[in-house]
């Protein structure tokens, strides 16, 4: 496995590697069992696979955990050289960023700026910035993204038709802990305390599901449901529900699931700690 931290390394890299099939894993490090599963993912459909630690500064707004973001990069790199990665991309953000004013990708009004958007007005501009700079430099044929983080998903799959790029983005499930949470670098944060309060957010995610699952399609009622078991968690810390929100794939609005084309996004606040969980209905 290359280990490469400059654009020059990078773009002579994927040069080498002709038209063999190129898989991209996109991270900001800090690997887990669900980025190990993006890999995993990209490994049986491609001949190579590039995975990209970086810990991008665009995407966070003021005030955001930026400075205590986990960095673990002698970790991630042992992970994915043990499921076979060809190369890590590790640039460093002199690396990626050259100017203070560089040309910037917007995110589009109706799904940019909604929920996520809505609390962090910059963030998937930013997202949108470092990613297409990464499909550019790597030419991938495939790109793996996990459908936790599902606005992010959705805007990127759009960037990609609107902009005609030569690529396939493949959203992997969900992949949770043994206690139903949801996978994310940022449960680190979470005591002991906050981790079992947390735990309200998949129990409300198989409470939709159940109640989807025995004929409630009504966006109402199910979401009365999900702020009741979100209210009536007997928490142990305090949880603030940023949203709770039933919507189809671009992110409008709905009042009936339509089976394989809603969503349900789920965001909360645990002590500090920003979560996401979603359902795809």
């Amino acid at each position: 496995m290359q280990v490469l931290q400059s654009i020059k390394e990078l773009k002579a890299f994927r040069e080498s590697l002709g038209a063999q099939s190129v898989g991209l894993v996109p991270t900001m490090g800090a690997l887990h069992k669900g980025h190990l599963s993006l890999i995993s993912e990209s490994s049986r459909h491609n001949a190579h696979t590039i995975v990209s630690v970086f810990v991008n500064p665009t995407q966070f707004g003021q005030n955001e955990d930026l400075s205590t973001y986990p960095r673990t990069l002698e970790q991630d790199l042992a992970l994915c050289e043990n499921l076979g990665v060809s190369a890590v991309f590790a640039p460093s953000v002199e690396e990626m960023y050259a100017s203070d004013d560089e040309i910037a990708i917007l995110p589009p009004k109706m799904m940019g700026y909604v929920l996520e958007g809505f609390d962090r007005p910059t963030h998937f501009a930013g997202v949108l910035q470092v990613v297409i700079k990464l499909f550019m430099l790597t030419r991938p044929h495939k790109a793996y993204f996990g459908k936790k983080d599902a606005q992010q998903v959705l805007i990127v799959q759009k960037m990609i038709r609107d902009l005609h790029l030569p690529l396939e983005i493949v959203a992997c499930p969900i992949v949770r802990d043994d206690d139903g949470l949801a996978l994310s670098s940022r449960n680190v944060y979470l005591s002991a305390q906050e981790r079992e309060s947390a735990l309200c957010i998949p129990r409300t995610i198989e409470r939709i599901e159940s109640a989807i699952n025995q004929g409630v399609l009504e966006t109402k009622e199910l979401e009365n449901l999900a702020r009741q078991t979100l209210d009536s968690s007997k928490s142990l810390t305090p949880i603030h529900i940023f949203y709770a929100y039933f919507c189809d794939h671009s992110l409008a609005p709905i009042a009936r699931i339509k089976r394989g084309e809603s969503l349900f996004l789920l965001a909360v606040r645990v002590g500090r700690t920003r979560l996401l969980d979603n359902l795809w209905c």
